[in-house]
């Protein structure tokens, strides 16, 4: 069975260091997800960590409600983040 997922390959983008917290529920779903898209784009995911900001990124830019406050608050067009659409 083939799945299309969200995030495609990641871009080399210079990296802002933030520490998080995660329920282990979540990190276990992150570590196969990272899993999932190696084996989907051939490019595998060294640190499932890498993952939380395309991850942030993709849901941001999907957010109808948020792109409309961000594009009135700003006058600017929220990042497009990695990934493919999906």
């Amino acid at each position: 069975m083939s799945i299309k997922l969200k995030l495609g390959p990641l871009a080399d983008d210079r990296p802002v260091k933030l520490t998080i917290e995660l329920q282990a529920p979540v990190h276990r779903d992150l570590v196969a997800y990272a899993e999932a898209l190696g084996r989907e784009t051939g490019q595998a995911v060294s640190d499932p960590a890498k993952l939380i900001g395309p991850m942030l990124a993709r849901f941001m830019v999907t957010d109808r409600a948020f792109r409309k406050a961000h594009k009135q608050g700003s006058g600017e067009r929220p990042h497009s983040g990695s990934g493919s659409a999906g």
